[in-house]
């Protein structure tokens, strides 16, 4: 990418705003909390109880916005999560932007993916931040480790995004990860380099960026609302998740296409997804951990794929929404190919639950999950059933 285009684009942005000015400042504290409680049974092997938030849901911040003038805001995000087991906090959204109603909203710093809270994603998984989630646990949507952060408790560091406004059912967002280095590499034990071990915020070397985008169409017939969209990311490997592996890792690319219909109080949602060269593995919640058992076999992380290889994600699902409760069926595939040091893996799963709203920000939640997992490099054919029911509040 012509990084010359990128910085006259920036200062084109930064010029429409040039002559407005400031005024009232507002800020807020946000927040959410949640615990559930859930016993997590993994055939032939073990089953735990635990309550705690396992899918790090829980967070507190700040939201600010100061009115610039014209219709331009300035906006800042500010946002730390929490385990209410007593984990310690770590960072989610922390960034600097400007937004303008017709324009779109440009995102510096810290962000969560496209992948992620645009296009498919956690936006049509209504049980995201659970521990019956798709992503992580369930195996039917890619993970932390592929497309760029794209689950559900995961940001994306050292980017600049932009999301576009609504352009008659139209938008788009792009999310960009500099990669301008030539022979240290960005955030790799500071700002000149180094043998840090920071291996998450570079696109790569020698010019390399790491980019994600995706566009969404929403339109409406009658008493139908449909909604599709689609996407393309791509992960340039470093040069220090080469030495790290032995899987001779490449640039990693996902693609996604998904659409939804919706009809009264009932919905269908779906999404396919391949991924090609994958790096990394996937991030668990306790349901696909058993953290307290050791053995990695029971790691069922299953919406992650081989190191290196390629495979394919399904992800199907529907609501019903009954009063004050929303109920809920979904559940998919995931396919990792062999590669030349693992062999193929599938995972199956089924998911039913429901969530009960007893105001706009207290509801419960809960349900059950059944997941099969073949990883025929272990010679392992393992269920795992998962029951769950949570509280969470909004503040």
């Amino acid at each position: 990418m012509n990084k010359h285009l990128i910085a006259m684009i920036l200062t084109g942005f930064i010029a429409l705003i040039a002559v407005t000015s400031a005024s009232a400042t507002k800020m807020s504290l946000v927040g959410r909390i949640q615990s559930e409680y859930s016993h997590i049974n993994i055939e032939g092997h073990s089953s735990q109880s635990t309550v705690n938030d396992p899918t790090f849901f829980s967070s507190w911040g700040f939201r600010i916005f100061e009115n610039l003038g014209n219709g331009f805001r300035a906006v800042a995000m500010i946002d730390f999560g929490f385990d209410t087991g007593g984990a310690p906090q770590g960072s989610r959204e922390i960034f600097v932007g400007i937004q303008h109603d017709s324009i779109g909203t440009l995102k510096i710093g810290r962000t969560h993916s496209p992948f992620a809270d645009f296009a498919g994603g956690w936006t049509i998984d209504p049980l995201v931040y659970t521990t019956l989630q798709a992503a992580g646990s369930g195996g039917t949507m890619v993970a932390s480790a592929n497309g760029l952060g794209a689950g559900a408790y995961s940001a994306v560091n050292s980017v600049i995004r932009f999301t576009s406004a609504d352009m008659h059912g139209f938008s788009f967002a792009a999310l960009l990860m500099p990669g301008d280095a030539d022979k240290l590499e960005a955030h790799l034990g500071g700002p000149l380099g180094g043998n840090g071990g920071n291996t998450g915020a570079t696109g790569g070397e020698d010019g390399e960026w790491d980019v994600q985008v995706a566009a969404k169409y929403i339109f409406d017939f009658r008493d139908h609302k449909f909604q599709v969209f689609g996407g393309y990311s791509r992960d340039n490997v470093s040069t220090v998740q080469k030495r790290l592996t032995t899987a001779n890792l490449k640039t990693e690319e996902v693609g996604r296409i998904g659409g939804v219909w919706s009809y009264k109080d009932f919905q269908l949602q779906g999404q396919y997804e391949f991924v090609s060269n994958a790096i990394g593995a996937a991030t668990c919640s306790d349901a696909a951990a058993l953290g307290a058992i050791k053995e990695i076999n029971t790691r069922q992380c299953n919406s992650a794929m081989n190191p290196g290889g390629n495979g394919e994600v399904w992800y199907a699902g529907g609501q019903y929404k009954l009063g004050n409760a929303t109920l809920i069926a979904q559940g998919g595939m995931t396919d990792a190919d062999r590669t030349v040091f693992l062999d193929k893996r599938k995972a199956r799963s089924f998911t039913v639950g429901a969530l009960y709203h007893l105001s706009k920000r207290t509801n419960f939640f809960g349900g059950y999950q059944h997941v099969n997992v073949i990883d025929r490099n272990e010679t392992i054919d393992r269920d795992r059933n998962t029951w769950t029911v949570g509280l969470r509040h909004l503040f």
